[in-house]
């Protein structure tokens, strides 16, 4: 089949790493109970939050950068790259995996609160430590806030066939990752957990803004150009987050929810994040529309200095990611072992932040040396010239280089003299 997708163009993307980014720190704050930080989070004012900007950047970048593998060493080699790159996000999985799970242990026995192996969903370690284990090498089983992970390890896994079939049919590949949404939603499909349960995130559904991603970047973004542009869009966009902002509120504020009709309400309180509703998928999609329409890639505010720390966490994202979901826990614990008042809450919000930025300067910083340096130019010869024996008038000719252009000697002092001035 012919190719019919359009690559994006050369260079980097910096509204990527920015909204990257700004996705990690929402994670880590969201991830921290009675937080008033966390307010600063998008989940508070729509449907929509940062786990949804995690999927769509992920599918957005992994189209884009294994797209051009694939297309010029073939599906075998952009296929392997691939899952090299997922085994990567599996190890990185395991490693925070064994750290999250033993600093609860940790602090459970430490401080006997028996309560936190529960509240993070860590008691059946305990019970039954081999097969809970075992079950967690398999993603089957995961602690409280480990759940994105596992949901990007299975996407990026199920991908080399999507990108294929992406590359020749991006529309038809798009519909059909529409009707799996439909179908999943209809029939209740999802993976089982362990030790009950399903997946959190349901990878059946949320492949939905996985394989978006993946059709903005290859020319999807081009193609619903009118679309983005429209001015109905835009009025439509404007109203329907407004509308999404207030239902948020309701679901916040009971009292505020009991000023609407109990039919409106419950449709979108709770927020259906496991199947991803609709109502979640269209708020996202309007967000990335408005984004597109009034913030272009060369927007010269990408170069301000005020967001290169949030740029660099984005560019930095698996080690980011993985040490926000750390320090989450760790910020939790502080804050009930203190007393969590508002000080405390930003205190923590703000050093975790710092350390998060901390530690995407200093990979980047590592990466620059692991870099070959670059040559030092070669410096011009310089013709050796032997000076001609004095003739019998005791006068030395002017030496010449073969292209006959003079060249001036010059004379040397003794050693002695050296050594007298010295």
């Amino acid at each position: 089949m012919e190719i019919h997708a359009t690559l994006p163009p050369k260079g980097r993307d910096l509204r990527l790493d920015l909204f990257r980014g700004l996705a990690n720190w929402a994670i880590f704050l969201d991830h921290i109970p009675n937080n008033v930080v966390n307010w600063a989070t998008t989940r508070n004012y729509g449907f929509s939050d940062a786990a949804d900007l995690f999927v769509f950047i992920s599918g957005y970048t992994a189209s884009f950068v294994y797209a051009k593998m694939m297309l010029e060493r073939g599906f075998v080699v952009g296929a392997t790259r691939l899952i090299k790159r997922v085994w990567q996000l599996y190890v990185a999985h395991v490693i925070l995996f064994v750290i999250y799970i033993a600093a609860i242990g940790y602090v459970a026995q430490r401080f006997n609160d028996a309560d936190i192996i529960s509240e993070f969903n860590v008691a059946g370690l305990i019970a039954d430590p081999i097969q809970t284990l075992t079950q967690g090498l398999l993603l089957k089983f995961k602690p409280v806030n480990l759940d994105v992970l596992p949901l990007y390890i299975v996407l990026m896994a199920l991908f080399p066939p999507v990108l294929w079939l992406m590359l020749r049919k991006p529309d038809l590949t798009m519909l059909a990752s529409l009707a799996l949404y439909f179908a999943a939603r209809h029939y209740g499909w999802n993976l089982n957990a362990f030790p009950e349960g399903q997946w959190y995130f349901n990878p059946f559904t949320w492949q939905l803004l996985f394989v978006f991603g993946a059709w903005f970047a290859l020319g999807g973004a081009t193609s619903s150009r009118w679309l983005i542009t429209s001015p109905y869009v835009l009025y439509f966009g404007i109203a329907y987050l407004l509308f999404a902002l207030v239902m948020t509120m309701a679901g916040r504020f009971p009292a505020f929810g009991e000023m609407f009709p109990s039919w409106l309400y419950d449709a979108f309180n709770p927020n259906d994040k496991t199947f991803l509703a609709p109502y979640r998928v269209l708020h996202f999609v309007l967000i990335a529309f408005l984004v597109v329409r009034f913030l272009p890639k060369d927007w010269p505010g990408l170069e301000w200095k005020v967001f290169r720390p949030m740029i660099k966490c984005g560019q930095q994202s698996l080690a980011v990611f993985c040490v926000g979901i750390f320090l989450s826990f760790v910020a939790h614990f502080l804050l009930t072992m203190s007393s969590g008042s508002l000080t405390a809450q930003v205190l923590v919000s703000v050093v975790g932040i710092a350390i998060l930025c901390g530690v995407a300067y200093y990979i980047s910083w590592s990466k620059q040396q692991d870099k070959p340096r670059p040559k030092a130019a070669p410096k011009p010869a310089v013709p050796i010239v032997t000076p001609a024996p004095a003739d019998a008038d005791g006068a030395v000719p002017t030496p010449h280089t073969p292209s006959g252009v003079p060249v001036i000697v010059a004379s040397q002092t003794s050693d002695s003299a050296d050594t007298g001035k010295a």
